[in-house]
């Protein structure tokens, strides 16, 4: 069917058309009740990207969690009994909420105290102590000064604590909540707000509390974001509405082009909802695109209608004949609008291609809808209406204002073509200048307003303490693996009877491991799993296979044990010598790691202290701190700087701002 006997449709069953436009809309309002709002930039990358792979890997890796910073400030010492019995009550009603990660929570309550065990006053001729103590900082709010002081001293002897939990100035306390999914942000850190709110006033007389973090600004921007959507949405439809009555004076008529934008907006967002896309940051914006775009074509074809309609003319032929004249035009700005947009869908960027596709899509239906609506709406209105509409353009076109300024600016612009040229050329040399001098910054933060709530605890947090913005750089053993005691192993395992119930076990361990080599987390053949498994068939062996079940022990626990690289002296050290190098960079305001958990054990355990601040000299004594630290209240907190084969190893950076430049 081509477009003349469609547009002779349209303007002979206009029931049709309005028919088939409101099956549409009420189809596409349907889908609405499953919207599904994402507001996690991390998913403007697709899922296969390489640093969100990586990202994700790491999280799982070392159990990191996506944290909200909350500080308390004071302007002076923040040490004094009130301030940590808020800390305290705090960071118990914190637990509460739903979505906290209890047992990572970072709070001076419940993390703990690192000290020396001294049954008396004398040590071994080592000069070790009786053993090391991990007791909770703070297992209850001091009730005085002297003990609030203690608190700060035992603090300042935790680098892992100090200028993180605490601030360098002794004047902000800080705990980091840890969250099970970014996008329960928003709630939390709302949670916490009123809870900081129903202190006594007695208590929070001189602190200020401030909640910051990527994900709660992340997610609430993202529902700021929604929110204000939702009122400017029905601001632009409104201001394109009043616009449209300044010009034709006529709401009958114009109500045509206002239907089209916003039946056009609802089928796209239907569609969208429907096809089981989130709506994300992006595609919020979609409905402030389409809405002025739709009612392009109208106005055209209102416009001309109005110019051409005469009293006692037939307004079905009117239009027809305007139709014919503007078809082609329109058709060629719809279609090239839309290639503009389509573009969008080569971009690697999931959301950003989902925007694309949508408007480009809305920009077509606007048109399909313009040619068949308008007409059939026009050609049903009453000889009144469209006399008025007649007299609206015949108004509009008296000399004005703005036509006078129109005409005064065309004999100038015909007059002064030189100097308007170089005036172009000039200002297209500035912008060329002005381009090279783009920064890339995607912080968050600052898509708020300076004197929004999450911009000024940004601003007050990182003035005090090292860093509320994370990042994790990860180290891996890249040494190559044990060949030879492989090679070794399964010598010795060619021994043990092929048919045995051990051999078979053995092998079927191997094959399976080489099966998952690319998806395994464990890199070596030797590695606790084979330990396990050959320790428990020791229980069952004959006494023929139990020495070659030891030999096979043997081999992979030697290997194992040299696999594990973050317990080597050398390379703790040298470690730790990186954590210095990136301090005096000035972009980070400190680092934390597997060498300040061992430096700080390996103290307590002798002099307890400065001069035993330090490695250990041997992979042993190395082992033998972590073990200690494993008897503490959290020893999943090892499990965050180094992985449990001591293949990998992570250093948490703290920054003092989210620029990425």
């Amino acid at each position: 069917m081509n477009y003349t006997r469609l547009l002779q449709l349209a303007v002979e069953k206009p029931k049709l058309v309005y028919t088939v436009v409101l099956l549409m809309v009420v189809m596409s309002l349907a889908m609405m009740p499953s919207l599904t709002i994402d507001t996690d930039p991390e998913n403007m990358l697709s899922s296969d990207a390489p640093a969100r792979v990586f990202h994700n890997q790491t999280k799982t890796d070392f159990q990191m969690r996506d944290m909200i910073v909350v500080g308390l400030v004071s302007d002076k010492s923040i040490f004094t009994p009130n301030s940590l019995q808020v800390i305290e009550q705090l960071s118990t009603k914190i637990l509460q909420i739903e979505g906290v990660i209890e047992q990572d929570l970072l709070s001076l309550s419940v993390v703990d105290n690192i000290t020396q065990e001294v049954m008396g006053q004398e040590k071994n001729s080592q000069g070790e102590s009786n053993g090391i103590r991990f007791e909770y900082l703070m297992k209850q709010a001091p009730t005085s000064l002297e003990g609030s002081l203690a608190i700060q001293q035992a603090v300042k002897r935790l680098p892992m604590l100090n200028n993180t939990l605490v601030s360098g100035d002794d004047k902000a306390i800080a705990l980091y909540v840890p969250i099970k999914a970014k996008d329960m942000s928003y709630n939390i850190a709302e949670k916490i707000r009123t809870i900081s709110e129903n202190f006594p006033a007695e208590l929070v007389a001189e602190l200020d509390f401030h909640i910051t973090g990527l994900p709660v600004a992340e997610d609430q921007f993202g529902y700021e974001m929604f929110v204000q959507m939702g009122v400017t949405a029905p601001l632009a439809g409104l201001a394109i509405f009043v616009l449209l009555w300044y010009f034709f004076r006529n709401f009958p008529l114009i109500i045509a082009p206002m239907v089209v934008a916003m039946a056009t907006v609802i089928i796209i967002m239907g569609s969208l909802i429907g096809m089981g896309f989130t709506v994300h940051i992006m595609s919020s914006m979609i409905a402030i695109f389409l809405m002025p775009i739709a009612v392009v074509d109208s106005v055209h074809i209102l416009s001309e209608f109005a110019e051409k309609y005469k009293t006692g003319d037939d307004a079905g032929d009117v239009v027809k004949g305007v139709m014919k004249h503007l078809y082609t035009p329109m058709l060629y700005t719809s279609v090239t609008s839309a290639i503009g947009f389509y573009s969008l869908m080569l971009t690697p960027i999931p959301p950003v291609k989902v925007f694309g596709a949508f408007i480009g899509t809305g920009i077509l239906l606007a048109f399909a809808l313009t040619i068949i609506y308008i007409p059939a709406y026009i050609s049903r209105l009453k000889p009144e209406t469209l006399a008025k509409l007649h007299d609206a353009i015949v108004r509009m076109e008296k000399k004005g204002r703005l036509a006078s300024i129109l005409e005064r600016l065309g004999r100038f612009s015909t007059q002064k073509t030189k100097l308007i040229l170089i005036g172009f050329i000039a200002l297209f040399i500035v912008s060329i200048e002005g381009v090279s001098r783009i920064e890339i910054n995607d912080n968050p933060v600052n898509w708020f307003k300076a004197d929004h709530e999450i911009r000024i605890a940004d601003k007050v947090l990182n003035k005090h303490f090292a860093g509320t913005y994370d990042a994790w750089l990860v180290f891996k053993n890249n040494k190559s693996k044990n060949s030879a005691a492989e090679e070794n192993f399964k010598n010795v395992l060619k021994t043990v009877n092929i048919n045995s119930d051990s051999a078979k076990k053995v092998h079927a361990f191997i094959n399976a491991f080489k099966d998952n080599l690319s998806t395994t987390e464990q890199d070596s053949l030797f590695n606790q799993n084979l330990l396990v498994l050959l320790d428990d068939l020791t229980f069952s062996a004959s006494d023929d296979e139990q020495a070659r079940l030891d030999k096979l022990i043997n081999i992979a626990d030697n290997a194992f044990n040299e696999n594990k690289v973050f317990l080597d002296p050398e390379l703790l050290n040298w470690q730790s010598d990186f954590q210095q190098a990136l301090l005096k960079t000035g972009l980070v305001g400190k680092s934390n790691g597997l060498a300040d958990i061992v430096k700080t054990v390996n103290r307590e355990l002798f002099s307890g202290e400065d001069k035993d601040f330090s490695i250990p000299s041997s992979s042993n004594g190395v082992a033998q701190t972590l073990l200690q630290y494993q008897s503490s209240h959290r020893p999943q907190d090892l499990w965050h700087f180094v992985t449990k084969d001591y293949q990998q190893s992570l250093l948490w950076l703290q920054m003092t701002s989210g620029d990425n430049q």
